[in-house]
């Protein structure tokens, strides 16, 4: 509908996250020929690409984010043989693939850090962020790491710090340098050359930092809203990241990335860029010299109001001028939306299907996650049963990341949902086994009813890239219209626990291919319709 050249603008893309998804070798962890067996049921889904999460060589301490060599298929998932065939078939079946590039740090295994911890007169000494401790011995700054403490780890071997945003095994490679942009490029290249579609750029505006290292300020914790800000028992939380990321000399970074993208030709980027500053997302999007497209946190809260729905999307279109967003209600790092946002009521299937259908109407393109189209609940898991690192720490006031990534479910009989034959590697619950894909055969399944939207979708301009205006209506309803050229489609989306009344504009006919039951005159607790104009 878009175009060959511009695919991914308006395109959905399913997340798979290669650990969970499918293990054809059964040893309770998903792989790379898991992912191609499954191709054919992707493929069903109507999607136009796929984003798949790190599976390069990694010691896995946070699950392929800590990466010791870009070039390389962590044996776990398979080999570069393995990822060629799955790239192959996708490519056969129509569907493009989307690769996480982990640029902002790698591992404290990878060979650079390896070097740089050298010191001087070692090549890569300023290939990280090192820095000297104060007088009395305590870290350059105040920066706290996204998993707790400080952003600094005292190195004995160099007899420095070295930076960190995430955990201590994760530095930073310092990207202010050429020679390190010039690198992380080459280590693109080599997946380009092979063939992929473009890239999901992670913690993408976290590329640099301030020179200067200053303090970043306390933020008022008075006004903090843990709902949409972040968890209010994190520290990281309590300052206002100012001069450890979103620095503009990520800019000519991100052109750099673009310019090596245009090479290719049909490629894109996704940036994901979680800030403080709402322009961030917009920078980094506008013009043809930066990433194609930003993946938006917006809706990775638990905010459960439409009114925050339609702040949001008026926010967006506020900012957003030539850029271009990509939409996402849940992902590998966030608890289930469906769970997330049950405060909106009514039972998981109905959520579950109001809330794809919001996902598939909104200006943007979607980043659609493995198990959204079975409307998969968050399931609870035991202490014992946590892996990652963050869920262990914040146990229990903060739970999400391992409750998210537990194993797909295809066959309800079958052990462990018919994921692998050995116990995996987290556990599959019987919520979850329950609403497996052998379990959804039915038309009104969610996940035909997704599959079709998606495939109805595809054939709509004004959905693909058309613009998007919000209508006044109850205060529980989101109502906009979307158009392209000579298609106007008016949305309507019920998140109240009561009926409302509808008054679309004189002439207008329901389009069946809404896929969720209304009449002409109301809509239904937590549901919606879409309408011709």
């Amino acid at each position: 509908m878009t175009g060959e050249n511009s695919w991914w603008r308006g395109g959905v893309i399913y997340q798979i996250y290669p650990r969970s998804y499918a293990d054809a070798n059964h040893d309770g962890v998903g792989d790379l020929k898991g992912i191609t067996e499954k191709l054919d049921y992707v493929a069903s889904l109507n999607v136009d690409a796929i984003w798949l999460s790190p599976f390069f060589k990694s010691p896995m301490k946070d699950f392929g984010y800590d990466v010791s060599d870009y070039r390389a298929v962590d044996p776990i998932f398979g080999d570069v043989d393995d990822f060629k065939v799955m790239l192959d078939k996708a490519h056969g079946l129509g569907i493009k693939i989307i690769i996480d590039q982990v640029i902002s740090h790698t591992s404290d295994q990878h060979a650079w850090f390896g070097d740089s911890r050298q010191g001087a007169g070692n090549a890569k000494s300023d290939w990280y962020i090192w820095r000297d401790a104060k007088p009395d011995g305590t870290p350059p700054n105040n920066w706290m790491s996204i998993f707790g403490g400080s952003a600094w780890e005292w190195d004995g071997q160099r007899k420095q710090y070295f930076m960190h945003n995430f955990l201590r095994t994760q530095p930073d490679l310092n990207l202010h340098n050429p020679e390190v942009q010039d690198a992380v490029l080459s280590d693109m290249r080599f997946w380009l050359e092979l063939g992929v579609d473009g890239f999901r750029l992670d913690t993408a505006n976290f590329y640099m930092h301030d020179p200067e290292f200053r303090d970043n300020p306390a933020r008022d914790m008075t006004t903090f809203d843990a709902g949409v800000g972040g968890p209010a028992d994190n520290p990281y939380f309590f300052q206002q990241h100012v001069y450890d990321k979103d620095h503009p000399d990520n800019i000519a970074f991100l052109g750099r990335i673009r310019a090596l993208m245009d090479e290719y030709g049909v490629t894109t980027t996704v940036g994901e860029v979680g800030s403080d500053n709402p322009n961030t997302a917009v920078d980094y999007t506008q013009g043809s010299d930066r990433l194609h497209m930003t993946y938006s946190f917006d809706f990775l809260n638990d905010v459960t109001s439409a009114a925050h729905i339609r702040q949001t999307i008026e926010r967006m279109e506020r900012m957003i001028g030539s850029g271009w967003a990509c939409w996402a209600l849940s992902n590998h790092d966030f608890k289930r939306v469906v769970s997330r946002w049950a405060g909106y009521g009514g039972d998981e299937t109905t959520r579950a299907n109001l809330f794809n259908l919001l996902l598939m109407t909104l200006r943007g393109s979607v980043s659609l996650y493995q198990g959204e189209e079975l409307g998969l609940p968050q399931p609870a898991l035991e202490q014992h049963e946590l892996v990652d690192p963050y869920d262990i720490m914040m146990y229990p006031n903060h739970v999400g990341r391992d409750g998210c990534r537990t194993p797909m479910v295809w066959d309800s009989g079958a052990a462990h949902g018919g994921f692998s034959t050995d116990a995996p590697w987290l556990p599959v619950k019987p919520e979850h086994a329950a609403r497996a894909v052998d379990t959804q055969a039915a038309p009104d399944s969610v996940l035909n009813k997704t599959r079709a939207l998606i495939g109805w979708r595809k054939h709509q301009p004004a959905l693909m890239v058309g613009s998007i205006e919000l209508v006044e209506g109850p205060d529980d309803a989101v109502i906009f219209v979307r158009e392209c050229d000579d298609q106007r489609l008016w949305v309507a989306l019920n998140f109240g626990s009561q009926p409302i009344q509808l008054n679309p504009p004189a002439g207008a006919r329901i389009v069946r291919e809404s896929f969720l039951s209304a009449d002409e005159h109301s809509l239904g607790p937590l549901q919606g319709s879409i309408w011709s104009l």
